[in-house]
């Protein structure tokens, strides 16, 4: 486990965070990208609420089907993590930000099978929501199209679940990755496969190819499969401290 005194010291990163953006970004960028943040929750604002409002015209009259271009809406908000994907700036950080409620939800009913049928599940739903939120879009591998990334987070710590596991015959609780002994690893994890996401070593980058949804989604439970190779190695070095 960690020592006592590493998360006291890791108490003062947000503050260092800060300081080395100015320093490094300055403060004209760091403006910008609060304004670009703000109005791109705006546009996620807007996006939910006309999602909602056609859903609810749809039903006013029992005998009147949900015509195809709200179906289409429907299924694109989805596949843009319900509508964080329209955020324009890193908008795969934000859906991977998601993917870790995603990930507490899972492990709320603290069952392996809820976890793991939870992952595979999410994952396939990405692979088909994607892939029809490609061909409405005409577009391929939107960077607005983030429900990949919520669906690959949970998979990100499918070892450290297992160590957890092995070592208390039990389920985690979803606040034990996020307490102030395990957040630093739990930060590290979402860091490193935001890295795998982009730099996409072989054969995240080639998995690109595969086609429809399978092309969007496999790329990024790769990533995550990259992250789970180095997870062992942090534990040990964690545990030793």
């Amino acid at each position: 486990m960690m020592t006592d005194s590493l998360p006291g010291l890791l108490g003062c990163a947000p503050g260092v965070v800060l300081i080395g953006c100015l320093i490094i970004f300055g403060r004209d960028r760091l403006r910008n990208f609060g304004r670009g943040l703000g109005k791109g929750l705006k546009e996620f604002k807007k996006a939910t609420a006309r999602v909602w409002e056609e859903m609810s015209d749809s039903t006013l009259d029992e005998s009147d089907k949900p015509d195809q271009a709200m179906n289409l809406n429907l299924i694109v908000w989805i596949a843009q993590g319900f509508g964080v994907g329209r955020i324009p700036f890193a908008p795969g950080t934000f859906g991977s930000v998601v993917g870790l409620f995603w990930f507490a939800l899972l492990l709320w009913p603290g069952s392996l099978w809820c976890f793991v049928g939870g992952t595979v599940v999410g994952i396939l739903l990405s692979v088909w929501f994607c892939g029809a939120a490609e061909k409405a879009l005409n577009q391929t591998d939107p960077s607005s199209v983030v429900l990949d990334e919520i669906a690959a987070t949970p998979l990100c710590f499918a070892v450290w679940v297992g160590s957890y596991l092995s070592e208390h015959a039990a389920m985690p609780p979803p606040d034990f990755f996020f307490s102030r002994g395990h957040w630093p690893l739990a930060l590290w994890i979402f860091a490193t496969f935001r890295l795998f996401d982009v730099v996409k070593p072989w054969p995240v980058r080639q998995s690109q190819k595969l086609p429809g949804g399978w092309g969007v989604t496999v790329d990024d439970v790769l990533a995550a499969l990259y992250v789970n190779a180095f997870v062992p190695f942090v534990l040990l070095f964690t545990a030793a401290r």
